[in-house]
């Protein structure tokens, strides 16, 4: 197996984070000290910072779209790079998605909005931040006008049209595990299919069996493959918002011989605890478990307190984009007036590497300015802030204090 993990520290007994976990997994690349967020650069570039900048900030693993890559610049291209990590010049772990979740926002959520988690993230405010905020990618209006839904799934797998040109294309679970073979990355997610939560039970069992097949097959096509024995394969829990279907799901996905497990959407954010609770009780104790699409600073913390490991999430850089950044006293938006004259730094109660010296009036200035670098910094600071926070989970897990850590931090930022 190309993965070990090990647990380090647990939360304290008879408390509500008796589940949390500190630990170690270790790549061919790299060593995680779990909990960890890994931040997202989708098209194998994390949006406006460097690989230089994420080592600064603390990341330890970045994680790549393999819907994305397949389109553009093209798996074959990838791989004669060295792999993910050359090619986007990363020296540590790597992983990539499965395109199970890019089948659901071309297919049931295209053109509406419909996200894999019911209700907007708190700092979403237009309907084009809560897509962004919520994973979903905004395509352009006229490829939608000429193809409609632009994926279909079926037993067997996925048919869908390209949102660059148009062009017809297909995935079955062994061709996206294929395809992720030859992205390189250490830890990838077998193909599933991604519901929206406004589904009907009754397909949310249908879409979550069908999920269970594609696990089997994504896990035949990689023990197939000889040449991928340093990559390390996860299964992915379906079952919508429904606990029922949470815990049917974990516990056949437990069953098969998957490297780590994956908790995927979708869910109500009321439903969220329930669904994750469910999911965790059958999964095995010795592997690692990763929250997608998971990077609210709050949702992070309470998934720390069920027992997840690894966490990511694109809101960090998009929101910080679209100007707004997290303190500790909670989410601002810096395009806002009152930031005019506001000489305090981005967030006075922490140091970002790479943001210091910057003030709320500069940042605000260059965003307004639409000036590139006011991007940059407010997606910096919002990767070092979940970083931060996340390591500090870790540390608080090791001394045994994780509980009031949580405690402090709903206290001041919400």
């Amino acid at each position: 197996m190309a993965l070990t993990f090990s647990i380090l520290a647990r939360g304290k007994e008879n408390s509500l984070s008796k589940n949390a976990r500190a630990g170690v997994l270790t790549t061919k690349h790299g060593t995680i000290h779990t909990p960890a967020f890994v931040p997202v650069g989708t098209k194998a570039g994390v949006k406006g910072v460097l690989p230089e900048q994420l080592v600064n900030l603390g990341a330890q693993v970045v994680l790549a779209n393999t819907y994305h890559l397949y389109l553009q610049p093209g798996e074959e291209v990838v791989k004669q790079a060295g792999g993910l990590g050359s090619f986007m010049d990363w020296k540590g772990p790597t992983m990539t998605d499965s395109g199970g979740f890019q089948v659901f926002s071309l297919g049931a959520a295209f053109g509406k909005t419909i996200t894999k988690i019911a209700k907007g993230e708190v700092i979403a405010r237009t309907e084009e931040e809560i897509a962004q905020a919520q994973h979903v990618s905004v395509y352009d209006e006229d490829v939608a006008t000429q193809h409609g839904q632009l994926a279909i799934v079926d037993d067997e797998g996925v048919t869908f049209t390209s949102h660059h040109d148009g062009s017809l294309h297909r995935f079955t679970p062994e061709r996206s595990v294929e395809i992720q073979h030859a992205l390189g990355a250490d830890m990838f997610f077998a193909f599933d299919e991604c519901t929206s939560p406004t589904e009907p039970y009754e397909y949310q069992k249908e879409a979550m069996d069908r999920t269970h097949r594609w696990a089997l097959r994504s896990l035949k096509a990689h023990r197939q493959n000889l040449s991928a024995k340093d990559q390390s394969i996860f299964g992915i829990v379906q079952g919508g918002r429904h606990e029922d279907l949470r815990k049917e799901s974990a516990r056949e996905i437990a069953s098969m011989e998957f490297d780590g497990f994956g908790i995927g959407g979708s869910f109500s954010k009321e439903d969220m605890q329930g669904a994750l609770q469910a999911a965790i009780t059958e999964l095995p104790e010795d592997k690692p478990r990763h929250f997608l699409g998971i990077g609210e600073p709050g949702d992070i913390l309470n998934g720390i307190a069920e027992g997840m490991d690894l966490f990511d999430c694109v809101a960090a850089t998009r929101l910080g984009r679209h100007g707004t950044i997290y303190t500790k006293q909670g989410p601002i938006n810096l395009t806002n007036e009152k930031f005019t004259y506001d000489f305090a730094p981005l967030d006075p109660h922490i140091v970002v590497p790479g943001t210091e010296g910057f003030t709320r009036a500069y940042v605000s200035h260059l965003l307004k300015s639409k000036e590139i670098l006011g991007q940059v910094i407010a997606s910096m600071h919002n990767l070092g802030f979940i970083i931060q926070l996340v390591d500090g989970a870790r540390e608080a897990l090791m001394q045994g204090t994780f509980e009031q850590y949580r405690s402090d931090f709903f206290a001041s930022y919400y």
